[in-house]
Protein backbone atom coordinates (compact mmCIF):
# COMPACT_ATOMS: atom_id res chain seq x y z
CA UNK A 1 0.00 0.00 0.00
CA UNK A 2 0.89 3.54 -0.94
CA UNK A 3 0.47 6.46 2.05
CA UNK A 4 0.76 10.24 1.59
CA UNK A 5 4.46 11.28 3.00
CA UNK A 6 5.25 13.83 4.97
CA UNK A 7 7.82 16.11 5.07
CA UNK A 8 11.02 14.02 7.06
CA UNK A 9 12.79 14.36 10.22
CA UNK A 10 15.23 13.08 11.99
CA UNK A 11 15.00 12.78 15.78
CA UNK A 12 17.88 10.65 17.29
CA UNK A 13 18.36 9.11 13.93
CA UNK A 14 14.94 7.86 13.89
CA UNK A 15 13.07 9.41 10.33
CA UNK A 16 9.81 10.77 11.36
CA UNK A 17 7.30 13.67 10.91
CA UNK A 18 5.47 16.37 13.21
CA UNK A 19 2.47 14.48 11.63
CA UNK A 20 3.41 11.09 13.34
CA UNK A 21 4.78 13.01 16.53
CA UNK A 22 1.51 14.28 17.24
CA UNK A 23 0.04 11.27 16.88
CA UNK A 24 2.34 9.38 19.16
CA UNK A 25 1.73 11.88 21.65
CA UNK A 26 -1.98 12.48 21.00
CA UNK A 27 -2.29 8.49 21.57
CA UNK A 28 0.10 7.90 24.17
CA UNK A 29 -2.11 10.94 26.12
CA UNK A 30 -5.48 9.25 25.27
CA UNK A 31 -4.43 5.98 26.58
CA UNK A 32 -2.70 7.36 29.41
CA UNK A 33 -5.89 8.87 30.53
CA UNK A 34 -8.12 6.57 30.01
CA UNK A 35 -6.57 3.51 31.74
CA UNK A 36 -5.89 6.34 34.68
CA UNK A 37 -9.57 6.45 34.56
CA UNK A 38 -10.25 2.99 34.48
CA UNK A 39 -7.76 2.41 37.03
CA UNK A 40 -9.57 5.19 39.50
CA UNK A 41 -12.97 4.33 38.97
CA UNK A 42 -13.70 7.38 37.48
CA UNK A 43 -12.55 11.38 36.93
CA UNK A 44 -11.28 13.22 39.58
CA UNK A 45 -8.73 16.54 39.64
CA UNK A 46 -6.91 15.05 42.75
CA UNK A 47 -3.30 13.62 43.74
CA UNK A 48 -4.52 10.18 43.53
CA UNK A 49 -5.95 11.00 40.11
CA UNK A 50 -2.62 12.37 39.06
CA UNK A 51 -0.57 10.23 40.47
CA UNK A 52 -2.56 7.37 38.84
CA UNK A 53 -2.62 9.28 35.30
CA UNK A 54 1.55 9.19 35.62
CA UNK A 55 1.36 5.03 36.37
CA UNK A 56 -0.70 5.03 33.64
CA UNK A 57 1.61 6.58 31.36
CA UNK A 58 4.59 5.09 32.45
CA UNK A 59 2.67 1.76 31.88
CA UNK A 60 0.36 1.65 29.47
CA UNK A 61 1.47 4.18 27.74
CA UNK A 62 5.12 3.31 27.58
CA UNK A 63 3.96 0.03 26.45
CA UNK A 64 1.78 1.16 23.21
CA UNK A 65 4.73 3.77 22.41
CA UNK A 66 7.32 1.15 22.44
CA UNK A 67 5.07 -1.64 20.68
CA UNK A 68 4.08 0.66 17.91
CA UNK A 69 7.83 2.01 17.38
CA UNK A 70 9.29 -1.38 17.28
CA UNK A 71 6.83 -1.93 14.09
CA UNK A 72 8.41 1.47 12.53
CA UNK A 73 11.94 1.04 13.23
CA UNK A 74 11.71 -2.80 11.97
CA UNK A 75 10.08 -1.67 8.66
CA UNK A 76 12.46 0.77 8.35
CA UNK A 77 15.41 -1.74 8.40
CA UNK A 78 13.42 -3.15 5.52
CA UNK A 79 13.52 -0.36 3.49
CA UNK A 80 9.87 0.55 3.95
CA UNK A 81 7.92 3.90 4.62
CA UNK A 82 6.42 3.22 8.29
CA UNK A 83 5.01 5.75 10.22
CA UNK A 84 2.31 5.16 13.28
CA UNK A 85 -1.00 7.11 12.41
CA UNK A 86 -3.64 7.36 15.49
CA UNK A 87 -7.58 6.41 15.38
CA UNK A 88 -8.78 9.36 16.59
CA UNK A 89 -12.33 7.93 16.95
CA UNK A 90 -11.09 4.52 18.64
CA UNK A 91 -8.96 7.13 21.06
CA UNK A 92 -12.25 9.45 21.80
CA UNK A 93 -14.26 5.57 22.42
CA UNK A 94 -11.45 4.34 24.63
CA UNK A 95 -11.85 7.35 26.94
CA UNK A 96 -15.66 7.36 27.07
CA UNK A 97 -15.95 3.52 27.57
CA UNK A 98 -12.91 4.32 30.36
CA UNK A 99 -16.00 5.55 32.37
CA UNK A 100 -18.39 2.69 32.51
CA UNK A 101 -15.08 0.32 33.67
CA UNK A 102 -13.59 -1.24 30.50
CA UNK A 103 -12.00 -0.64 27.38
CA UNK A 104 -11.21 -1.78 24.33
CA UNK A 105 -7.72 0.22 22.98
CA UNK A 106 -7.43 0.13 19.47
CA UNK A 107 -5.42 3.73 19.33
CA UNK A 108 -3.76 3.35 15.75
CA UNK A 109 -1.22 1.40 13.70
CA UNK A 110 1.81 1.72 11.75
CA UNK A 111 1.26 3.06 8.23
CA UNK A 112 3.91 0.42 5.71
CA UNK A 113 4.31 1.31 2.22
CA UNK A 114 7.47 -0.70 0.91
CA UNK A 115 8.61 -4.34 -0.05
CA UNK A 116 6.78 -6.66 2.52
CA UNK A 117 6.94 -10.31 1.73
CA UNK A 118 5.57 -12.89 4.43
CA UNK A 119 9.03 -13.12 6.18
CA UNK A 120 9.38 -9.24 6.55
CA UNK A 121 6.05 -8.86 7.51
CA UNK A 122 6.25 -11.70 9.99
CA UNK A 123 9.37 -9.95 11.66
CA UNK A 124 7.86 -6.69 11.36
CA UNK A 125 4.86 -7.93 13.36
CA UNK A 126 6.95 -10.11 15.59
CA UNK A 127 8.67 -6.71 16.72
CA UNK A 128 5.88 -5.14 18.58
CA UNK A 129 4.93 -8.32 21.01
CA UNK A 130 8.38 -9.19 21.71
CA UNK A 131 9.46 -5.68 23.08
CA UNK A 132 6.06 -5.94 25.28
CA UNK A 133 7.46 -9.66 26.19
CA UNK A 134 10.74 -7.81 27.23
CA UNK A 135 9.10 -4.77 29.04
CA UNK A 136 7.51 -7.22 30.90
CA UNK A 137 10.04 -8.85 31.95
CA UNK A 138 12.09 -5.93 32.86
CA UNK A 139 9.38 -4.58 34.91
CA UNK A 140 9.05 -8.35 36.86
CA UNK A 141 12.61 -8.26 37.70
CA UNK A 142 12.65 -4.58 39.22
CA UNK A 143 9.60 -5.90 41.21
CA UNK A 144 12.64 -7.60 43.39
CA UNK A 145 14.63 -4.69 43.53
CA UNK A 146 14.39 -2.65 46.64
CA UNK A 147 11.82 0.87 45.75
CA UNK A 148 10.02 3.86 47.29
CA UNK A 149 6.12 2.66 48.07
CA UNK A 150 5.15 5.34 45.42
CA UNK A 151 7.07 3.26 42.81
CA UNK A 152 5.64 -0.31 43.55
CA UNK A 153 2.50 0.18 41.44
CA UNK A 154 4.36 1.62 38.29
CA UNK A 155 6.54 -2.10 38.61
CA UNK A 156 3.59 -4.34 38.96
CA UNK A 157 1.17 -2.56 36.69
CA UNK A 158 4.40 -2.12 33.75
CA UNK A 159 4.48 -6.19 34.33
CA UNK A 160 0.75 -6.76 33.94
CA UNK A 161 0.33 -4.32 31.45
CA UNK A 162 3.16 -5.40 28.83
CA UNK A 163 2.17 -8.87 29.61
CA UNK A 164 -1.45 -8.10 28.35
CA UNK A 165 -0.67 -7.21 25.22
CA UNK A 166 1.79 -9.30 24.61
CA UNK A 167 -1.02 -11.76 24.85
CA UNK A 168 -3.15 -9.73 23.42
CA UNK A 169 -1.55 -8.89 20.27
CA UNK A 170 -0.42 -12.31 20.20
CA UNK A 171 -4.08 -13.88 19.10
CA UNK A 172 -3.77 -15.67 15.69
CA UNK A 173 -6.93 -14.07 13.88
CA UNK A 174 -7.69 -11.50 11.42
CA UNK A 175 -5.27 -8.37 11.63
CA UNK A 176 -3.51 -9.41 14.70
CA UNK A 177 0.44 -9.30 15.12
CA UNK A 178 -0.34 -12.87 15.87
CA UNK A 179 -1.55 -14.56 13.01
CA UNK A 180 1.07 -12.68 11.28
CA UNK A 181 3.51 -14.29 13.03
CA UNK A 182 1.96 -17.37 13.26
CA UNK A 183 2.16 -17.57 9.08
CA UNK A 184 5.73 -16.63 8.96
CA UNK A 185 7.25 -19.03 11.09
CA UNK A 186 5.35 -21.39 13.80
CA UNK A 187 7.77 -22.10 15.81
CA UNK A 188 8.50 -18.45 16.35
CA UNK A 189 4.92 -18.20 16.85
CA UNK A 190 4.58 -20.55 19.67
CA UNK A 191 7.54 -19.55 21.63
CA UNK A 192 6.32 -16.02 21.96
CA UNK A 193 2.90 -16.89 22.54
CA UNK A 194 3.69 -19.26 25.11
CA UNK A 195 6.39 -16.82 27.05
CA UNK A 196 3.07 -14.78 26.80
CA UNK A 197 1.09 -16.81 28.54
CA UNK A 198 3.57 -17.69 31.56
CA UNK A 199 3.94 -14.07 32.29
CA UNK A 200 0.54 -13.18 32.10
CA UNK A 201 -0.77 -15.84 34.52
CA UNK A 202 2.27 -14.92 37.00
CA UNK A 203 0.70 -11.74 36.62
CA UNK A 204 -2.21 -12.33 37.78
CA UNK A 205 -1.22 -14.55 40.41
CA UNK A 206 0.58 -10.96 41.77
CA UNK A 207 -2.28 -9.56 40.88
CA UNK A 208 -4.49 -11.64 42.83
CA UNK A 209 -2.01 -11.71 46.08
CA UNK A 210 -1.92 -7.78 46.09
CA UNK A 211 -6.09 -7.49 45.67
CA UNK A 212 -5.85 -9.97 48.75
CA UNK A 213 -3.70 -7.47 50.85
CA UNK A 214 -5.44 -4.80 50.00
CA UNK A 215 -3.06 -3.14 47.84
CA UNK A 216 -4.80 -2.63 44.41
Amino acid sequence: MHYLKPKQIKVANITTSEVELKDLLKAWLAISFAFAILFSGGLSFSFGFYYVFIVSSLTVGIGFLFHEIAHKLTAQHYGCFAEFRSFDTMLILAVLMSFLGFIFAAPGAVMISGPVGKRRNGRISMAGPLTNIILSLLFFSLMSVPVPSLLKPVLFIGFFINSLLALFNMIPIGNFDGRKVLIWNKFVYGTMAAASVILFFISMQFYRAYATMGVL
